[in-house]
């Protein structure tokens, strides 16, 4: 098992790059079962929940080529099994977005309850009665169920929260649907507007994506296209976060900053100097780290998929800071291993009081979920001697080349496996 070991502190500064989104290439993956061959998807990002996806949409009988520059093009649109493998679709929750497509344009589909990370409560319920109300027949068989139907019809669909795969869930079904469909109360993300972007190209109908509301008028079949996959905006907050906690001076290229307003303004309540201009982003730190107290919303609010990190920069600021957690029940998995580097954090509920301390310890951590495990990275940036961080698989399933991109900033930082510590 492959460990990451890094020695602070350090100051970051350099440039570096954004990778494409990681949570607008696997919707957009799955898309492509709707879709003739010869379409090509652009930046698709290096990483283990691509891999899987594509693996899983291969064993459906899909077919793809990928070239050097991480471009992928689809060379054979069709399935032959409607029943993806088990250990693919529990390796990760994101194999959900196949149903609406899969019921869509092959009429059934038999798929596992999803995997993916421990972070909460994750019901496919929504995804389902969906389904249900687009004229779908729905088993459940103890841990799989199965769906289909002849040919989905148009309907009005309530979601009673906002959910950003139920959304394109509901999306790929819909435009090859029967009649017209109505979404309301969607998720709002620019990967959202991104898959119905890359849809629109090979022909859907669809308006109304980046509001609360998406209408999409059904058409029989869809072409192909070349869509570009947007930049993570995740990746491009954790960078600029890591560049703040470390008193750094970085430029964040490739990134997309109409994304990234609410991480702008905190970074800027924190004391830092932005200058943004069309794809990129450089930050200074040179003054006091100042604390931010945040509270986790859907898009265009704080992300929930950065709040770890702002919990690690909030650890190394000077003051008390409150973090409220609003989207998932058990998001705080990484206080623990915060607080053995010597961070200072009570938990109440969903809310997370943080006083700064002068300065964090190096040590052996283990990471529990995808963002922990970044934010444990940039504490340990932070951290005096060295760091040790475990269960690393996670990190590869959504950062691509973290530690290629901060070693080039000037951290610390290297990849090894079975790593003695002493």
């Amino acid at each position: 098992m492959h460990q990451l070991v890094i020695n602070g502190p350090c100051q970051l500064k350099g440039e570096t790059w954004v990778s494409g989104s990681k949570n607008s290439a696997l919707p957009i993956l799955a898309a492509t079962l709707l879709c003739e061959k010869g379409t090509i998807v652009h930046g698709i990002p290096h990483l283990k929940d691509v891999t899987s996806m594509i693996s899983l949409l291969s064993t459906l009988g899909m077919v793809y080529s990928i070239d050097d520059k991480l471009s992928l093009t689809v060379e054979k649109s069709n399935v032959t099994l409607l029943s993806p493998p088990s250990d693919l679709v529990k390796s990760m929750r994101a194999s959900i977005l196949i149903l609406g497509p899969m019921v869509s344009r092959f009429g059934e589909v038999t798929i596992d309850m999803p995997g993916g990370c421990a972070i909460g409560a994750r019901p496919i319920n929504l995804h389902l009665d969906m389904m249900s109300k687009m004229g779908a027949s729905v088993v459940m068989m103890d841990d799989k169920v199965h769906v289909s139907a002849p040919k989905l019809t148009g309907a009005i669909i309530n979601f009673e929260k906002q959910t950003v795969t139920g959304t394109e869930n509901a999306i790929m079904a819909a435009v090859c649907a029967e009649g017209k469909t109505v979404l309301n109360n969607v998720a709002k993300e620019p990967e959202v507007s991104d898959l119905c972007d890359f849809l629109r190209k090979c022909g859907a109908k669809i308006t109304g994506d980046g509001t609360e509301s998406i209408t999409i008028d059904g058409v029989d079949c869809l072409g192909s296209c070349e869509h570009r996959i947007v930049p993570d905006r995740i990746e491009a907050g954790t960078l600029l976060i890591a560049a703040a906690m470390t008193k750094g001076t970085i430029k964040v290229n490739d990134c997309e900053p109409m994304h990234l307003q609410s991480v702008f303004k905190l970074l800027e309540q924190a004391g830092a100097s932005l200058d943004i201009k069309d794809k990129t982003v450089a930050i200074d730190m040179t003054g006091d780290l100042k604390p931010v107290s945040i509270t986790t919303e859907v898009y265009p609010g704080v992300p929930t998929d950065l709040q770890a990190q702002f919990m690690a920069m909030n650890a190394v600021a000077n003051g008390q800071s409150l973090i409220e957690e609003t989207i998932f029940e058990n998001r705080f998995k990484h206080v623990g291993e915060l607080k053995r580097m010597g961070a200072d954090i009570s938990l109440q509920g969903n809310k997370a009081t943080i006083e700064g301390v002068e300065k964090l310890k190096g040590c052996v951590v283990k990471a529990t979920d995808l963002r922990a495990s970044a934010a444990l990275i940039l504490a340990a940036l932070c951290a005096e001697g060295e760091s040790v961080l475990e269960s690393i698989h996670h990190i590869d399933r959504g950062y691509s080349n973290i530690e290629e991109k901060l070693s080039a900033l000037g951290a610390s930082i290297r990849r090894h496996p079975n790593y003695m510590v002493l």
